[in-house]
């Protein structure tokens, strides 16, 4: 019996320090929204590097939608309810207006490296660290997306004058620069766009390729345009800047050092698997592709991007930001 109860006793320790050592592992909660999706490859390319790094003690857990609605992603991210995030500068643009210049219609963003090139260098820039700050956020990552074009129903545009009166997802920069050729640009969120189209509550929907696919818009779609490349929308992935500060040195380590490689990974997965899958999409679906005259694409570039950057740097200037000098930083990134 004394035996017994020693052995008991041992086995009880046993348990006590794998309850400790374990103890020690820590796990963040990651809200996303929607699906795994190119648009998330980033965030989980980087689950599994830090999992890896740290012999699984520290975790990011990734929810998507469990968490949070997508335009209340940021602010969760202040309220401490979840240490990472992603979220789209254009669904709440007073919220972190310095990002909003990346969604400016029209800057010569032609490719993925660029449009990675341009959020690095806004994120780094100091009025932007300042300006998500207010929401106890730190930029961890951008999500580097392609110029967006317009997946619809009904009849095909032959010109860019058939948008006229056309009701149109188009949030942002885009929106604006549709609405300079007559087209009603309608803010809501992706997850509310198949339901939309399916009812006619719009005609078209202007996203990037991997979105039109997650989103199901392509199942609906008659037609696709192929050249309007009018700009894109801007959704970094932040983390909880208290958190941040409070990680063990060798989890921050793993975390900081891993972002590089997951945006490889995503920029990889975006090109070689992405683009080509959506184009046996719209083959198998019969989508009509749709490209416009130079001409008028010039003329779309005309009436949107000019009035477009003089108002945002003009308002933004007037909230005591450094609008001309956030603009020109993303013009010398893109010719350097």
């Amino acid at each position: 019996m004394k035996y017994l109860n020693l052995k008991m006793l041992a086995l009880g320790f046993t348990a006590l320090a794998f309850t400790t050592t374990n103890s020690f592992a820590l796990s963040w909660d990651v809200s996303l929204w929607g699906k795994r999706r190119a648009f998330t490859e980033h965030v989980e390319k980087l689950a599994e590097l830090v999992d890896k790094k740290t012999d699984g003690k520290f975790k990011l857990k990734i929810s998507y939608g469990g968490l949070s609605k997508n335009k209340a992603n940021l602010d969760g991210i202040s309220k401490g309810n979840f240490e990472m995030a992603q979220f789209c500068a254009g669904y709440h643009r007073d919220k972190n207006p310095t990002i909003t210049v990346l969604e400016l219609p029209f800057l010569g963003v032609d490719t993925l490296d660029k449009e990675l090139a341009v959020s690095k260098a806004v994120y780094a820039h100091p009025a932007t660290q300042k300006d998500l700050a207010r929401w106890n956020a730190t930029l961890l990552m951008p999500t580097p997306l392609p110029q967006y074009n317009i997946a619809g129903v009904g009849d095909a545009p032959a010109k860019l004058a058939d948008f006229k009166g056309m009701s149109l997802r188009a949030t942002g920069g885009i929106g604006k620069a549709f609405k300079t050729i007559g087209a009603k640009p309608v803010s809501i969120t992706a997850t509310e766009v198949f339901t939309s189209l399916e009812r006619g509550l719009i005609s078209g929907v202007a996203f990037a390729q991997h979105a039109h696919m997650a989103f199901k818009t392509v199942e609906k779609a008659k037609w696709w345009t192929t050249n309007l490349n009018p700009g894109s929308v801007n959704c970094p992935v932040v983390v909880n800047t208290k958190a941040l500060e409070g990680l063990k040195k060798e989890y921050k380590e793993a975390l900081l050092s891993s972002v590089d490689e997951a945006l490889t990974h995503y920029l990889e997965n975006y090109k070689t698997k992405t683009i080509a899958k959506f184009e046996d999409v719209l083959k198998k679906n019969e989508i009509k592709k749709v490209a416009f005259a130079d001409a008028e694409i010039e003329a779309f570039k005309k009436a949107a991007a000019e009035p477009a950057k003089a108002a945002w740097i003009k308002d933004m200037t007037a909230k005591g930001l450094p609008a001309q000098e956030l603009y020109d930083l993303v013009i010398t990134t893109l010719k350097k």
